[in-house]
């Protein structure tokens, strides 16, 4: 036995419909010690059409134990077993398979409009398979932008899952193109790859490719597919590159309402005071009433003891949050290290904390400005110093909160008087008023602001910016 074939007692192929793993399947069915199983968790039957039990136990034996289904596929197959696996299977196999390193990945791709067009065809005559060319049935569908779409989005979507899976097990993959199988030095190499001795003259003949020619030769409307496809940033021109690592949920920092079922997800530098005062104030009493220091086991209990809960959050403008969080947390000194290192390391025009009462408005101005420009940096994962939760964008912060509890209202600050009275109504609770801000900045925004200051602001806050859809900064 080779060290290959004791690293893995199974195997998967990752694919989608109409990408030629029917084909692929029937290929590594001929290597001896190769059993694919076919689609064994296809919601509608088990790894064949019509077929609805395999290994003793029944489609409702596997919903029940998924993983139990697994165990009996290894335990009662002689050589090597397998199957296809789609993004609209059930999706708790992923759980199983994914982080095993025992379980081998294959994973087939094939341009997406072909495997549209395919699937449309396929859809239209009714013939999934083809095994002798004298049945083929051929028709021409109408190509549908907005369902083209939705096809590469979701093909997209599950293969960035595979890939993330499979990086942070430390694993990878055979990736296989539709065109390499019937290749058949790519096949023995998959051979290899699965611990299996090169054993294939031939890709499988018991299965014909159904639709060759050209694509647009398959539609009806190929000039408006043309200019559907043609919209399509292909290359992904538009994106926003986005180097910022995932944050966590911040349990501890989540503030429940005394009585009331209504739970706060602070985001820093956005005037989370004024919301733990309105939150006590929700139910009359002092704010060290308030519920916090959670954990995930508190938390679920907090859930469970609250039912018909609403959690919340609430969002300020890019450039007034950087601000804010400039004022309270570097030029307060509330962060001394991350100060400290602002100034020596990145030369920001900081002054020493005993010498602010020389500090001007120009000081203030290119020193905030300094501040966005390194803030580009920092959130690009350009700098050695740590993104602090007081300027990491809202965006990430957001996402950390949903590993936890995901905000069912994301409020604005410039309607947040409107936001709360919603929340109170939906509690069927009065609405206390906002209680004022409290304290004066040494120097406001507005002050400052010009176009230099909400450019730099943008480039380096663009996430927040497009993702949540900020204007300019009108003070």
């Amino acid at each position: 036995m080779t060290d290959s074939t004791k690293r893995f007692d199974s195997f998967v192929i990752f694919a989608e419909m109409r990408t030629g793993s029917n084909f692929l399947e029937a290929s590594l069915n001929d290597i001896p010690g190769v059993v694919s199983h076919g689609e064994l968790f296809n919601p509608h039957f088990i790894g064949r059409k019509n077929q609805m039990d395999l290994f003793g136990q029944t489609m409702a034996e596997r919903e029940a134990d998924p993983a139990g289904f697994l165990r009996q596929m290894r335990d009662r197959t002689q050589g090597l077993p397998g199957f296809r696996f789609f993004h609209d299977h059930d999706l708790r196999v992923l759980a199983h398979v994914l982080p095993d390193p025992r379980c081998a990945k294959v994973i087939l791709t094939r341009n997406p409009l072909d495997s549209y067009v395919s699937l449309k065809i396929a859809a239209e005559t009714g013939q999934w398979l083809l095994k002798d060319a004298k049945h083929q049935k051929s028709a021409r569908i109408r190509f549908d932008a907005g369902e083209f779409e939705r096809h590469l989005a979701e093909a997209q979507a599950f293969q960035v899952r595979l890939l993330s899976g499979l990086q942070v097990s430390g694993q990878t993959a055979f990736y296989i193109a539709y065109e390499d199988i019937g290749d058949v030095a790519v096949l023995n190499g998959l051979a290899a790859y699965l611990g299996r001795p090169a054993a294939l003259d031939t890709p499988s003949r018991e299965l014909k490719k159904q639709n060759p020619g050209e694509v647009a030769d398959k539609v009806t409307n190929p000039d408006e597919m043309a200019i559907a496809l043609a919209r399509l940033d292909r290359f992904n021109l538009t994106r926003t590159p986005n180097f910022e690592p995932r944050r966590g949920a911040m349990m501890p920092h989540f503030a429940a309402a005394a009585t009331a079922s209504l739970l706060y997800q602070p985001i820093r530098a956005t005037g989370e005071a004024r919301l733990l005062a309105w939150l006590a104030a929700l139910d009359g009493v002092a704010q060290d009433r308030l519920h916090t220091g959670f954990n995930q086991k508190s938390l679920r209990q907090w859930k469970r003891a609250h039912p018909g809960h609403l959690t919340f959050t609430m969002i300020r403008h890019p450039l007034a949050r950087a601000h804010s969080a400039f004022l309270d947390y570097i030029l307060s000194n509330a962060l001394p290290e991350a100060r400290a290192t602002l100034k020596r390391t990145y030369r920001l025009p900081l002054p020493e904390p005993e010498r602010m009462k020389n500090y001007s408005l120009a000081d203030h101005r290119a020193a905030f400005l300094a501040f966005l420009t390194l803030l580009k940096a920092n959130l690009a994962g350009q700098t050695s110093m740590r993104i602090d939760a007081a300027w990491a964008t809202q965006t990430a912060v957001i996402q950390g909160f949903s590993a936890a509890a995901q905000p069912d209202l994301i409020l604005r600050e410039d309607r947040l008087a409107q936001g709360l009275a919603h929340i109170a109504a939906e509690l069927g609770l009065p609405c206390p008023p906002l209680p004022p801000e409290t304290g004066k900045p040494l120097f406001g925004l507005s002050e400052i602001y010009d176009n230099e200051i909400e450019t730099a602001a943008q480039e380096a806050l663009q996430r927040d910016y497009v993702g949540f859809g900020f204007r300019r900064w009108q003070g």
